[in-house]
């Protein structure tokens, strides 16, 4: 079954997974307000929902996501890293090792932090993606290159 999603063209849906804070929890976490129902109304909410022990600056970064195609994926050691959707529709591909049988695929419908080390990329479902990113001032990137291009993880199931 072929599903046409924005300007893209994608074999299924089945297999991009919608993140919650069970089948995301490997990779890193849902930026939300934890326990919103059971927190009445009336008066404004503040939480800290994320917090980096290290003494180290952080900068906040836009992306406009054109790529409709992903060719390598990246790491970063020593900082977490939130992808946070403003306009566009866009995936989140993601893995623990370099593995291409590991990588899952994730809707970029609510924003997340990927955590330290995890292999992740992203791609625009639509002309173009808008997306805010935060990061540690200074990062260290590791780069997996693939040797080949794929826009869906039907795809890259077909590489593996």
């Amino acid at each position: 079954m072929v599903i046409k999603f924005g300007c893209a063209i994608i074999p299924s849906m089945k297999s991009i997974l919608s993140p919650n804070s069970r089948n995301f929890k490997s990779f890193g976490k849902i930026i939300d307000y934890p326990n919103l129902p059971k927190r009445g109304t009336k008066r404004n909410l503040w939480r800290i929902v994320h917090r980096e022990p290290a003494k180290t600056g952080w900068r906040i970064a836009y992306l406009v996501l054109r790529d409709k195609t992903i060719g390598q994926m990246a790491a970063h050691p020593t900082s977490d890293e939130t992808f946070e959707p403003i306009k566009g529709r866009a995936v989140l591909f993601v893995s623990k090792d370099k593995d291409l049988n590991n990588i899952k695929c994730f809707k970029l419908d609510k924003p997340l932090i990927v955590r330290k080390g995890i292999w992740h990329n992203v791609l625009t479902l639509d002309v173009e993606t808008h997306i805010k990113i935060c990061e540690n001032a200074n990062i260290t990137q590791k780069v997996w290159k693939l040797n080949f291009r794929f826009k869906s993880i039907e795809e890259l199931g077909k590489r593996v």
